[in-house]
Parts: C-alpha cells; sequence; structure tokens
C-alpha cells in the first residue's frame, strides 16, 4: 500500500468551519480521529495521512461532500542511496 496525504478546504467561516467537523464526525470512519485542523490558525483545511491502494481508494475514506475538491497527494520516502544513484524519478 502507498501512503497519501489529504487536504481538505473548506469556507473561512466559524460557521463553515464547524459544518466541515460536523461532517467528518457524522462520516463516523474510523479516520476521523486521524484527521489534523488548521482552522485555529486561518489554515481553514484539513489533513489526513492514510494508507490505501491508489489514490480512488484515498479518495473514498472522505466523506462524499469534500471528495470533488480534496487534493490527494502520493507520499514517498527517498533514501541517500537513492541520491547518490540518481534514481529519484520526479514529476515537475
Amino acid at each position: 500500500m502507498d501512503k497519501y496525504l489529504i487536504e481538505v478546504k473548506h469556507g473561512g467561516d466559524k460557521t463553515s468551519c464547524v459544518r466541515a467537523i460536523e461532517v467528518f464526525f457524522a462520516s463516523r470512519s474510523h479516520l476521523v480521529s486521524s484527521v489534523e485542523w488548521g482552522c485555529i490558525e486561518g489554515e481553514q483545511k484539513a489533513w489526513l495521512i492514510i494508507k490505501a491502494e491508489n489514490k480512488e481508494d484515498a479518495i473514498r475514506v472522505l466523506p462524499a461532500a469534500y471528495r470533488q475538491t480534496a487534493k490527494i497527494t502520493k507520499l514517498h520516502k527517498f533514501t541517500q542511496k537513492m541520491i547518490n544513484e540518481n534514481t529519484v524519478d520526479y514529476q515537475q
């Protein structure tokens, strides 16, 4: 399985924040306790790191209302060996 960072934006007012949090808790997903929120710092986003087979599976952990606007990023770890051997492959 791969590891994914999921970023979910929501509105900038208190009502939008509370609504987003309520929607996540209402989903009753066991992953809800892993969601981190930036609202108090003025960053109107939630973040979650999960393991999934692919991006499609990763997006399915979210409440339906937030799937279309979520940003899903596959995470990678690099080793010094990869750097030394120039085997790091990336996209711009």
